[in-house]
């Protein structure tokens, strides 16, 4: 046994790996249709007027706002429809004096139209049959139009040489929006984070086979991979690496290509938690022990360009110190914004007692609007699973009573 002659506070250990981090630069075009979360890599500067012309932004009637002044329910005006346009038509002729052009909401403006009379506000004498070939139709105007009423001007959401999405944005479906309504299909984006997860020890067993006398089943591998995946990762599960000093230095030297490797065991002090020897091997620990409960046992270190964590092995902490370490290192990697969990505040149900020296991430459940305690062990996922987020309990706090009024940040 090796054991921990020191460890670092939780926010030390969160500023030596905001510190590492260097911001990914690699480039990718990718379709749209694929760009929710991803960052933008490029300024995205419009070659087009969005929208392409004046339109309607109203159903009604496009008009001479002059021909119109004074016009009010007591106090009809009345001009003559000559024509109507639907969008995806071109108006086919220009509005002169007295007249007015049936309009859809979007369709283009006709030239000599200033304003748009929503159709609520008129009244219809027709003089023949409706219809685009109607004979004209003489149409009411209960209420005067200002110039430009009613009308969306061309440009008037993206106007040409306008940068519309700046590079360093993430996407999103807003975004996507505007960068379709350019015209575009595709965007350049910063590529996700390469993250190789592996999980050690001999006696780990994949999910799907028979489980031998004294193994378990790896948990670890999924849940960092579904955490990378949902913060901007693009993990890839390599194979579980055994208990021997060749087969991690091995697997730490395949793993050179990615930009972030996350073990999983053989980080604690035991004979057999080779992980750190394997890594002194292959480049440089920065740190290994943080005062954190749980998730004690967790290093970080760096080998070539890759950062490395050797996480411990209890799914638990494991999981615990993904959410509090791995998150923060993979979105600043990845350029996106710091992750800012949604919060509430509720009174405690019933008293947590905490170790004394070691900052705590005690997970409970949201239930009957008060936080239940949902800890049970490192070793038990249900401390994570049954539970809805977590406090924080800081290093000099022995105990928080039952009432006390406590932040959970929601998972």
């Amino acid at each position: 046994m090796r054991p921990f002659t020191s460890t670092i506070a939780f926010a030390d250990a969160l500023r030596f790996v905001l510190e590492a981090a260097v911001p990914i630069d690699r480039i990718e075009r990718i379709d749209l249709v694929q760009a929710d979360g991803r960052v933008a890599a490029r300024d995205i500067v419009s070659t087009e007027d969005v929208p392409p012309f004046d339109r309607a932004a109203m159903d009604g009637y496009a008009v001479r706002s002059a021909d119109t002044t004074g016009a009010a329910a007591g106090h009809p005006i009345g001009l003559t429809c000559v024509d109507r346009v639907f969008t995806g038509q071109v108006p086919s002729r220009s509005v002169e004096a007295g007249e007015c052009i049936e309009i859809a909401t979007g369709a283009p403006m006709p030239d000599g139209a200033d304003a748009v009379i929503m159709v609520e506000e008129t009244r219809s004498k027709d003089d023949g049959e409706s219809g685009a070939d109607s004979a004209r139709r003489a149409i009411q105007m209960l209420a005067a139009a200002r110039p430009r009423q009613n009308v969306g001007r061309r440009g008037a959401d993206i106007a040409v040489g306008q940068t519309a999405i700046a590079a360093g944005q993430m996407l999103n479906p807003s975004r996507i929006g505007a960068i379709a309504a350019m015209g575009l299909r595709d965007v350049e984006v910063y590529s996700r984070p390469a993250v190789a997860i592996m999980s050690t020890g001999n006696e780990i067993t994949q999910p799907g086979l028979p489980l031998a006398p004294g193994h378990i089943y790896d948990v670890n591998r999924f849940t960092i991979e579904s955490v990378a995946r949902k913060h901007g990762g693009a993990p890839v599960a390599l194979a579980c690496v055994g208990d021997t000093i060749d087969g991690l230095t091995r697997a730490l030297d395949n793993a050179r290509s990615f930009d972030i490797v996350v073990f999983s065991g053989g980080s604690s002090v035991g004979d057999r938690d080779l992980m750190l020897d394997a890594l002194r091997q292959q480049g440089e620990v920065i740190f290994h022990g943080v005062a954190v409960k749980p998730g004690k046992p967790t290093a970080f270190g760096r080998m070539g360009r890759a950062l490395v964590f050797g996480m411990p092995g209890y799914p638990a902490s494991c999981l615990s110190n993904a959410y509090m370490l791995l998150v923060p290192l993979l979105r600043a990697v990845g350029r996106l914004p710091a992750w800012k969990p949604e919060t509430v505040s509720l009174p405690l149900s019933r008293r947590i007692a905490s170790v004394a020296g070691r900052h705590q991430f005690y997970t409970v459940r949201i239930a009957g609007g008060v936080a239940e305690p949902a800890f049970k062990a490192s070793g038990d996922i249900t401390s994570m699973a049954n539970a809805d987020g977590y406090i924080e309990i800081d290093a000099d706090t022995e105990a928080i009573e039952a009432g006390s009024v406590v932040t959970v940040k929601q998972f």
